[in-house]
């Protein structure tokens, strides 16, 4: 993609085809609102049963057009091998210095899978490196204002959900441009679900988190911070 500039909203994944699943429809909605938005994919996810790194990078291009992303990256790091070390946090931090996101979301810091959860832990210590002023002569610090973890696949009570209403289709529409992962048939099909199927899981996970504010689809959110409120007349979602 273009070449990056600094970004209001920077998603931090383990694997291409992991912001699709998790808050793609975020960072959708985030986009069509005019802000500038982005993903920095940790691996090309190189132990996968199904396709090649070289594959995921061109299906990860074709999702990035889908969400409107202004900007996707890949660091190539070890798949199904991440670890959390001094080396691969100052690689995060240093493009958490170069693109300057306001805000950063991050994988939730519970998962099954030891890469998203590690990729977790290195997004918020990268925030915090990046923000130290003498990390790298050579760059200017940056801190996010704000991490968010997004916590769709983790049985957690959200700190709030994103009303994904109008963009839901388009954020399937941009997962399912991982053919190698997603399309019908193929090695490992008893595993990976078709498209249908794919589709109707996602859409009851969203349609349970939309219930929670009174919205068709959602997309939900950790914040560790507490969240101000400045008017609270105005609140959006009924006690009764």
């Amino acid at each position: 993609m273009a070449a990056a500039s600094e970004l209001d909203l920077l998603a931090i994944a383990a694997h291409p085809d992991d912001v699709e699943q998790t808050c793609g429809g975020t960072l959708l909605k985030m986009a069509e609102a005019g802000y500038r938005t982005g993903v920095l994919d940790l691996t090309a996810a190189d132990m996968g049963t199904r396709g090649s790194p070289e594959l995921r990078l061109q299906e990860a291009g074709a999702a990035a057009k889908h969400l409107l992303l202004a900007w996707r990256g890949n660091l190539g790091m070890p798949d199904a091998r991440l670890e959390n070390t001094l080396a691969a946090r100052m690689s995060v931090a240093a493009e958490i210095r170069r693109l300057r996101p306001r805000v950063v979301i991050a994988p939730y810091w519970e998962a099954r899978h030891p890469d998203h959860y590690r990729a977790g832990e290195m997004a918020y210590e990268a925030c915090f490196l990046a923000g130290l002023k003498k990390l790298d002569p050579a760059s200017e610090p940056h801190r996010p204002f704000k991490i968010v973890y997004a916590s769709l696949y983790a049985n957690v009570t959200p700190s709030f959900v994103v009303d994904i209403s109008a963009q839901f289709d388009r954020r399937m529409d941009a997962l399912l441009s991982y053919q190698s992962q997603y399309g019908a048939g193929g090695e490992a099909g008893d595993v990976f679900p078709d498209p249908g199927e794919i589709r109707e899981r996602l859409a009851a996970v969203a349609r349970f988190y939309g219930n929670l504010i009174g919205v068709r689809y959602g997309e939900p959110f950790v914040a560790k911070e507490t969240l101000e409120v400045e008017d609270v007349v105005a609140l959006r979602v009924r006690s009764l």
